[in-house]
């Protein structure tokens, strides 16, 4: 099934929940002795290696059932990250859907606005234990939808700038540092690229990448509306045009990021977390050394980039709202847990108290050969400054619309403001549908 068909899938699927939740009544409170169900899928959701993807879980199950014997909890093993939507819309569309269940971010939108998720809203007021404070304020506004807080923040991913610390040496170039911005990037590429022995700056920066940091979107708040003709949209389309223009038509591939013929390159942290250490790196890059950096910034914005955040929700029709809360809740703020998820999963934890704390930072440097770029600071500039994408939607299909017209017109080499309000309308037609 293409991805269209498999977002079209959810959407019916979706919906249909929400004619039945329009048409039911549900209990919202906790009596006697009971089950409390979660819904989980196995392995990384970042793709990265993980030995053992429900120690975390298992740890938090222990610890709330021994403080609460009247409660059971219980979660299905196996089912994969991949597998893992499909699974929980079909458990929503015959009313079997777990009391509480993780998010994919390209997921919580839909169900939000479907009416699947409960609003948090009273939970958190009522809830003297919970801090929004305590987290990176990106971290929690993943989780909300129309300004309503929808699901809480388990695990964020930012994207960084892998860096090719060998191939800079031998250009004799220093490494970029902290706040380094658009033209450092641009003048290190143009120093780095040598087309003819197939020496290049960077592969796979977008458009994107260089529009989330110079502060731009391209959608106006309300969703309603392309941006792609405003002033801070289209410089970051010119710049990235620019970079592109280095390589003097030639298509920079992942393999020769690979092979070492490439220096940066936008990488999940995940996947620096997940492949640095030994024996992933050895298996992945071996003729290199390699680090990771904050993205440049922009002439209007910072050392900005999206963040991506596995999110925890409670479904509207469970009949035990208290329990599923208080373990959503454990489960996002519990400092032990939250603790051992940055040494086990290849994430950063939304807390600020632990990301920044010094016996993580220690534990990252030491486990990351090279890693001391990434200090209390450094973690701090970029949690704090991460761009959370505004899912809607629309979000995907319009999105789709915008990068590959503009792809092609940096590719091409032909790039107008014209051709881009072209494109800017037809999206808007799109989203007035």
């Amino acid at each position: 099934m293409s991805g269209p068909e498999k977002l079209l899938s959810k959407f019916i699927i979706i919906s249909a929940f929400f004619i039945m939740l329009a048409g039911g009544m549900w209990l919202n409170r906790t009596t006697g002795d009971f089950t409390l169900k979660i819904g989980v899928y196995s392995g990384s959701y970042w793709g990265t290696p993980n030995s053992d993807s429900y120690r975390i879980l298992d740890m938090a199950v222990a610890r709330f059932e021994e403080a609460h014997p009247n409660i059971q909890v219980e979660y299905v093993s196996g089912i994969s990250s991949d597998d893992y939507s499909e699974w929980l819309a079909e458990k929503i569309l015959t009313g079997r859907e777990p009391d509480l269940y993780f998010v994919l971010p390209e997921d919580f939108s839909l169900l939000a606005s479907s009416g699947a998720l409960a609003d948090l809203t009273e939970m958190i007021r009522n809830d003297r234990s919970f801090d929004e404070k305590a987290y990176y304020a990106p971290c929690l506004e993943a989780g909300k939808y129309n300004g309503v807080q929808y699901a809480l923040p388990q695990e964020s991913v930012p994207t960084i700038m892998f860096v090719n610390r060998t191939l800079l040496d031998e250009k004799g170039i220093r490494f970029p540092e902290s706040g380094w911005t658009w033209e450092d990037f641009y003048t290190i590429c143009r120093r780095v690229t040598d087309a003819e022995n197939h020496i290049f700056g960077v592969y796979g920066y977008t458009w994107l990448n260089a529009l989330y940091s110079n502060g731009a979107s391209v959608f106006s708040e309300d969703h309603s509306q392309c941006q792609l003709t405003d002033p801070r949209v289209y410089d970051s389309i010119r710049f990235a045009r620019r970079i592109a223009d280095l390589n003097q038509g030639y298509t920079v591939t992942a393999r020769d990021f690979d092979l070492g013929n490439v220096a940066f390159r936008p990488f999940l942290y995940s996947d620096y977390r997940g492949y640095q250490p030994y024996p992933w790196r050895v298996k992945v890059y071996t003729g290199f050394e390699w680090d990771g950096i904050p993205m440049p910034a922009g002439p209007l914005g910072g050392n900005d980039s999206e963040l991506r955040t596995m999110l925890l929700g409670l479904s509207a029709r469970t009949s035990h709202m208290e329990a599923a809360w208080e373990f959503a809740r454990m489960l996002s703020t519990d400092t032990e847990i939250q603790e051992e998820l940055m040494k086990d999963s290849t994430g950063i934890s939304p807390l600020i108290s632990v990301a920044e704390a010094p016996e993580t930072v220690a534990y990252l440097q030491q486990s990351i050969p090279g890693g001391n770029v990434f200090n209390e600071n450094s973690i701090h500039e970029i949690m704090t400054s991460a761009v959370v994408t505004p899912y809607f939607p629309k979000y995907e299909q319009a999105l789709t619309m915008a990068d590959t017209a503009v792809s092609e017109m940096i590719s091409s080499g032909s790039l107008s403001e014209d051709d881009l309000l072209a494109v800017q309308r037809e999206i808007n037609q799109f989203l007035k549908k």
